[in-house]
């Protein structure tokens, strides 16, 4: 049990975040850096082979690793399908000296959060088919949306088979686990990821057909498994309400299992910054009643809060009521981790509620879906659903606009659905639209005349909001580089995706001439692997997948 004095002041001096507005310099902030040839020769050598360091598959001991549970087990568990055999794959690594348990899950599963996670204990790996890269560090598995950029890189690298078995993967993941996992743990088996699985077979489709080999049955079974994916996305707990639009939720309740070694303090820390700031954490904390039955799984962090005329009296602290974070904040920090931004102040302090909005980011995703499914559905011949896939599309867009499109400010904002009200937490997720194609001529050029608010010395920023999150000021990413660049480009703004894409390849090769790494996200301000995060997991990660693909791309994509 944690416990803390804490006054009730708009600032609170318990807790080193505080949300407040940064000037950022534009996109004036440095001037534009020039690539050395042999420099990126060097780091694209460097990536050919961490591609190999980064794989990982059902014959190799590494694979069982968990970097994020506070203690490995004595004997690592991989998890089966139920009622699946052993395959020929596992026995080898059973034949090993990898001390590993074979088990197989307790049912079938058709959706996600159908099995309680607290139930494994201890925690392992899920079986896949097929070889994966993961990102890297602790992060020892294959993730839904780093999977994306990853396969850019990989086709890029002529890796098309390793690219093509790690969607192959994600088509097992939706047949035997019910959908496309966070990442392959029993703890992921409660949620999913943002939905690129589209973005991905087509990758890998257009990449064979390139190479002259059209493989139409694999855009079959990709066009059967996007769909039903698509369908978990815009049905049941998915939907924003009544709004005709999606959000992020997470099944399981109560902390995620997965962050209690490198995160153990962010929920600390949350709920004392909730208690000194009433004036945002509606629904977030509650009172902590006398002998109160919990059945969350938390740790029950608590934070005293005290009368200020008292504390300042004398220094013990004469609590004045207990109070605790609540089953919806906890539903919002799992859904901030379905979205992939954890942790951000977007949605409330500490992500907390990420479950009440429909964001700009997965309604953009889910409509590059249905127009994907759209151009599968006319290659496979299937003119009437390419038809239905079309006007899904042109629905959303159509809502997507009404909700997100903020004229005044030129960008596009998340839309908290319950109170109806669009947010005006500026973010870099205002360029999906442009990303993926449903912005008009003119929202994108009010777009790319803002790019002042998110463009630095190192790339796109992704907010103007210093929280103390990664996800939010002064960091930078390698995915919503590459969202942002190809945005820019796709309406003809080619002089700022070069500009943004040297700044961002420039930091990548300058720390690593540094170092000799890559890491899995940046200071945009200073330029560097530079990371004071104090709310969350405080590791600047390094492999890292990710940032290898985005690179290859971004190398490949911008003009002399």
């Amino acid at each position: 049990m944690f416990r803390m004095a804490a006054t009730l002041r708009p600032a609170f001096t318990g807790v080193s975040i505080l949300c407040a507005l940064v000037t950022v310099s534009g996109a004036q902030s440095g001037a534009e850096p020039k690539l050395d040839h042999a420099q990126v020769a060097t780091i694209r050598t460097f990536i050919s082979g961490a591609w190999d360091t980064l794989t990982r598959s059902m014959t190799d001991c590494k694979t069982l690793v968990d970097p994020k549970l506070a203690a490995e087990a004595a004997q690592p568990i991989l998890y089966l399908p139920a009622g699946y055999s052993v395959p020929a794959s596992v026995q080898k690594m059973q034949q090993q000296d990898c001390r590993v348990q074979v088990k197989n899950l307790p049912m079938e599963l058709h959706g996600p959060g159908e099995v309680d996670t607290y139930t494994f204990q201890p925690h392992g790996v899920l079986y896949l088919e097929h070889p994966y890269v993961v990102p890297g560090g602790r992060f020892n598995e294959m993730y839904g949306w780093d999977s994306y950029f990853i396969i850019r890189g990989l086709v890029r690298d002529g890796r098309t088979e390793l690219a093509r078995g790690m969607v192959e993967n994600f088509f097992f993941e939706i047949e035997h686990y019910g959908t496309l996992l966070n990442a392959n743990r029993t703890y992921y088996l409660t949620r999913s990821q943002p939905p690129f699985l589209t973005s991905m077979a087509m990758a890998v489709y257009e990449s064979e057909k390139a190479a002259g080999k059209e493989d139409k049955p694999f855009l079959e079974r990709a066009y059967g498994f996007a769909s039903k994916d698509y369908g978990m996305w815009t049905r049941g707990e998915h939907l924003a309400g009544h709004t005709g639009l999606s959000r992020y939720y997470d099944f399981g309740e109560g902390p995620v299992p997965e962050g209690r070694k490198d995160e153990g303090k962010v929920h600390r820390k949350a709920v004392a910054y909730l208690a000194a700031h009433p004036d945002v954490a509606g629904g977030l904390i509650e009172e902590r009643k006398g002998g109160e039955d919990r059945d969350l799984h938390d740790p029950n962090y608590v934070v005293e809060v005290c009368d200020e005329a008292l504390t300042m009296e004398k220094a013990g602290c004469d609590p004045k009521t207990t109070v605790h974070l609540t089953r919806d904040f906890y539903k919002g920090d799992r859904a901030m981790r379905e979205s992939g931004f954890d942790i951000s102040f977007r949605f409330g302090p500490y992500g907390g509620a990420t479950h009440h909005y429909a964001p700009v980011c997965l309604n953009s995703l889910l409509y590059k879906t249905e127009k994907d499914l759209e151009a599968m559905a006319r290659l496979l011949g299937r003119v009437r659903e390419a038809q239905e896939w079309r006007e899904k599309a042109e629905t959303r867009a159509s809502i997507m606009r009404k909700l997100f499109w903020d004229s005044e400010k030129g960008q596009f904002f998340d839309y908290e659905f319950e109170t109806g009200k669009r947010s005006q937490y500026q973010y870099a997720s205002t360029f999906y639209p442009l990303w993926t194609g449903w912005a008009t001529p003119d929202e994108a050029r009010a777009v790319q005349g803002h790019l002042k608010v998110f463009e630095l010395a190192g790339g796109i920023v992704m907010s103007p909001v210093e929280s103390g999150a990664q996800w939010d000021y002064p960091y930078g990413w390698a995915p919503l580089q590459l969202i942002a660049v190809e945005g820019l480009r796709n309406y003809k703004f080619n002089a700022d995706a070069d500009r943004v894409s040297r700044k961002f390849l420039a930091t990548v090769l300058e720390n690593f001439q540094r170092d000799g790494t890559i890491r899995e996200k940046y200071n945009m301000v200073t330029r560097s692997t530079e990371a004071n995060v104090s709310a969350g997991y405080q590791i600047n990660v390094i492999g890292f997948g990710w940032t290898n693909g985005v690179f290859l791309t971004l190398a490949d994509g911008v003009r002399e």
